[in-house]
């Protein structure tokens, strides 16, 4: 490590080997060399020695909604990637909807890219849509540079982004597995939902009722037969439904190219504990019981679910009205999903390690990033965050960068303060403190 210009020092680094003291050797932005803890560093280089905090890669957040542009005073750019280095994420990947425009063509595309280029504190993705008039912009899209295509089986929530029916599905998936894309799945069937039973009103228990379990697996049961047929790659967004989980784990032993997501909100918040009234706990698919968020942990400690990702979909304050049924449904957790995930896993008996398989390597690996991102090892980008574990914050919304500062975590004590956070060797934010934007566009490689 002769020519490193940085080296960080920890007597903890999380490195996919397991956890030891090392120093981390980096030059131009590229991790160079991990080499035992009092390793000499090299004449030049900058020491920046954590002592016992916790340096692991930094996270990547492969489900986001910021948003920008056309709905930015939901989110944008600036205040999502903001409040993503706070928590240690380093790499996001936009969602397709809830921006005007979509990212259904590729100009869309480039206008997203356009807003995104000079706000962004950390790097950034793209996620192409699939609706059921633009199949020919498929190909195009995964040609420059998404990481593939979100679909929605029930209605999305908002007009410009409707979702497919059975047959446009089966021509999507189609076009997206001809050139061996991914696509990725709201799955709950709309007929069901439209079935259930629906009371507007304060009342969590006739939301949770609203959105039954039966809409997210029949969905997904119809998704794995389509997926099998045409041996196309499908992955499962924000999986809430456990019962859901043992035709999960008998496709992917049929050789089903199926993989699966869960979010910190399904993992720490239970429906027994939502107060009647607080739209802030509402999402779709619904927070469910306790029972159902222990079979989930055990689905991720099993593998059956791949990872964890927030899903943060913000809204204005005045959009979180009282009632659950009229009220916008969406969790803002990129700030606080590490302390969240990690606060739930440590009681559990989960280590860090599981924590940054779920948060880091394994979505690195879903969008084909883990030859840059997802770990600390010779080779990849540079990305870390400096976690005290063992210490403890009360969430406090004013303290928050999301621009709409709604969450269902105000007033929960949770551990794991990270004390910095740094893109590609140089520190991007260090006790609330930030650099100007230092984040890159990314494209799919491979």
């Amino acid at each position: 490590m002769s020519d490193a210009e940085l080296v960080l020092r920890s007597t903890r680094v999380i490195t996919p080997e397991g956890t030891r003291a090392a120093s981390v050797a980096v030059t131009d932005g590229t991790i160079t060399a991990v080499l035992p803890h009092d390793a000499p560093v090299p004449e030049g280089a900058r020491l920046e020695d954590v002592g016992d905090h916790v340096l692991l890669p930094g996270l990547v957040d492969t489900h986001v909604h910021v948003n920008d542009p056309g709905r930015t005073e939901w989110e944008g750019f600036w205040t999502a990637t903001r409040a993503a280095a706070a928590g240690g994420i380093t790499t996001l990947v936009d969602m397709p909807l809830n921006s005007l425009p979509p990212t259904t063509t590729v100009p869309h595309l480039r206008t997203k890219q356009q807003v995104a280029a000079d706000k962004a504190h950390i790097d950034v993705g793209f996620w192409g849509g699939a609706l059921p008039d633009n199949t020919k912009e498929l190909r195009p899209l995964h040609e420059a540079g998404v990481f593939g295509f979100k679909a929605f089986l029930s209605p999305s929530g908002v007009d410009e982004f409707p979702h497919l029916e059975r047959d446009p599905l089966a021509r999507t998936m189609a076009e997206i597995a001809a050139f061996d894309g991914l696509l990725i799945v709201h799955a709950e069937d709309p007929h069901l939902l439209a079935s259930a039973p629906q009371q507007p009103g304060p009342k969590y228990a006739d939301f949770l009722a609203s959105r039954p379990r039966d809409a997210e697996d029949t969905a997904i049961a119809h998704l794995i037969r389509e997926a099998k047929a045409l041996h196309a790659r499908v992955h499962v967004l924000h999986l809430s439904s456990s019962d859901a989980l043992p035709m999960i784990a008998e496709a992917r032993a049929e050789g089903v190219r199926i993989t699966v997501e869960t979010c910190p909100h399904y993992l720490t918040l239970t429906a027994e504990e939502v107060p009647d009234g607080a739209s802030e706990f509402k999402c779709c698919p619904p927070i469910r019981e306790a029972a159902n968020q222990d079979l989930l942990w055990q689905a991720l400690a099993d593998g059956t679910i791949d990872c964890i990702v927030t899903d943060h979909s913000p809204s204005t304050a005045d959009l979180k009205t009282d009632d659950f049924a009229t009220a916008w449904g969406g969790i803002s957790g990129l700030q606080l999903s590490l302390a969240a995930v990690w606060t739930e896993a440590r009681r559990r008996g989960h280590g860090l390690e599981d924590v940054v398989r779920w948060m880091s390597a394994r979505t690195s690996e879903l969008v084909g990033l883990d030859d840059r991102k997802g770990a600390i090892a010779v080779g990849r980008d540079a990305d870390f965050a400096v976690l005290a574990p063992d210490e403890t914050f009360t969430v406090d919304p004013v303290a928050l960068q999301h621009r709409n500062r709604v969450t269902a975590y105000a007033g929960r004590t949770l551990h794991g303060v990270v004390k910095s956070t740094w893109l590609r060797g140089q520190r991007i934010v260090a006790d609330g403190e930030f650099t100007e934007p230092k984040g890159r566009l990314l494209t799919r490689t491979h």
